[in-house]
């Protein structure tokens, strides 16, 4: 067979295998043979007349075996898009089954907080208490619902409710229930929802700790311990403060509004820092009120607070003028506040003569108004 038979052989060869890969996928190993000969035939034709039969033919296979090689190339870039293609289809998948999936235990969360906020409504006390353990563990495993579930114990701490002991105190002649171990068991459900509070609330110094709002505004709390907690705005207007209660040493990151509040036991606030303003407008305490050390950052007013039992600010820290505007203290003051100085509205303030007061420099007591002196600054 001539060098040019073999060179039209191999080109009729090489296009037919073109044209079947192009074509017929089903049929692309044909094509790669097909391409493979032609090389093999038109090579060797190619060099016969110039070099020995074998080593055209040599030659030629080499260029054979290239095809081949490519085609082998071809087959791994095409199993590997495969591959990818499958790993990516595997992705969506498994992305729609974890959205399904969250999807679902959202939903049960949501059913779990609606069954858990209807719970605290059940008569028996023990079925309340697990209402809000519920809830808490449904915050602390789901954190976007720790404000939603902050936001119902503290309506439930709203709930109307006097304790009888001061009830009976103040004169008004019958307590809220008839059986005090009822009455008891509903104390101790409260207590139990203040204690989830603290929980809940993140600690001082917590990194990137969030800012959780409270509205306990009209609660009755009683030994309630927030402090060393971070929260935001803190809204407690006509809030009733029973025995014991401590605010102390929290970040305060909102507003505080204690306005017409109430506290007939301890109130420690000292070493609270304040961001934004403080409002103790109308407060009465009929026990001890600790604000030593307290920072107040914006402004602060306690105009017409009446405080009963001993008020200390030794060594708090007003960045801005507070107002003690018909402000009365019955019992000792101590405003050595840190720095010394302070500037400050106190119309119709007024102090105690029977007890030992401090004052910051320039403050002096008109003593000609009987037992209670008017503050002059």
């Amino acid at each position: 067979m001539t060098s040019a038979v073999l060179i039209v052989l191999g080109l009729v060869a090489f296009a037919g295998g073109i044209v079947v890969f192009a074509v017929r996928r089903s049929l692309r190993l044909v094509a790669t043979v097909l391409l493979a000969f032609g090389a093999l035939a038109a090579v060797s034709g190619w060099l016969l007349p110039v070099a020995t039969r074998a080593d055209a033919l040599k030659t030629g296979g080499l260029a054979a075996g290239s095809v081949v090689a490519l085609y082998a190339l071809w087959l791994n870039d095409r199993r590997r898009h495969v591959d990818e293609e499958r790993q990516t289809l595997e992705r969506e998948r498994q992305a729609l089954e974890g959205a399904r999936a969250e999807h679902d235990r959202e939903r049960a969360a949501d059913e779990r907080f609606l069954k858990s906020v209807e719970l605290l409504g059940h008569d028996a006390d023990q079925v309340r208490v697990g209402a809000l353990h519920a809830l808490a563990g449904l915050a602390r495993g789901r954190p976007s619902y720790t404000q939603d579930v902050l936001d119902v114990i503290c309506s439930y701490l709203r709930r109307p409710f006097d304790h009888h002991e001061y009830v009976e105190a103040r004169g008004d002649g019958a307590t809220l229930a008839d059986d005090r171990a009822a009455a008891d068991r509903w104390r101790q459900v409260r207590l139990t929802a203040q204690r989830l509070v603290a929980d809940l609330l993140p600690v001082v110094g917590t990194p990137d700790a969030p800012a959780y709002h409270l509205d306990l505004t009209g609660a009755a709390l009683e030994y309630c311990d927030l402090s060393y907690r971070v929260i935001g705005t803190l809204r407690a207007r006509a809030l009733k403060l029973y025995q014991s209660n401590g605010f102390h040493h929290c970040e305060i990151r909102g507003s505080a509004w204690f306005t017409a509040s109430e506290s007939w036991g301890r109130f420690f606030v000292h070493d609270v820092e304040f961001h934004q303003r403080s409002w103790f407008s109308q407060f009465t305490a009929h026990s001890i009120v600790d604000f030593n050390r307290a920072v107040f950052r914006g402004d602060s007013k306690f105009a017409g607070g009446t405080y009963h039992g001993q008020t200390c600010f030794e060594d708090a820290t007003f960045d801005r003028n507070v107002d003690f505007s018909n402000t009365t203290f019955h019992d000792a003051l101590d405003l050595r506040v840190a720095g010394g100085a302070l500037t400050g509205r106190t119309h119709a303030m007024r102090v105690s003569l029977r007890h030992e007061n401090h004052l910051p420099p320039g403050w002096v007591v008109d003593t000609s108004t009987g037992d209670m002196g008017l503050i002059r600054a």
